[in-house]
């Protein structure tokens, strides 16, 4: 297996990683790919930035659980803040 990793598996890692199913041989290379990756990090922030306004939103559902409008104004609103401050 190789060590430096290309872009497409650098945002594999970063989406497993959300959900807790990188490795840390996985975290490690992604950590070095980042280093030189302004893109990737820049995948990475706002990959971490969306489990973050939308963490709350997700659970396992048959689909008949929907969010309110209310629901989703905060959360556009939440991610406009958001994107702002970056």
């Amino acid at each position: 297996m190789k060590f430096m990793i290309n872009c497409d598996e650098a945002t594999t890692i970063c989406d497993k990683n959300q959900y807790g199913e990188a490795t840390v041989y996985d975290k490690i290379r992604l950590s070095f790919h980042l280093m030189v990756c302004k893109y990737c990090k820049r995948y990475t922030a706002q990959n971490n930035l969306m489990t973050q306004l939308f963490g709350k939103h997700l659970s396992p559902c048959d689909g008949s659980e929907k969010l309110t409008k209310e629901e989703k104004l905060e959360l556009e609103n939440n991610l406009q803040k958001e994107l702002k401050d970056k």
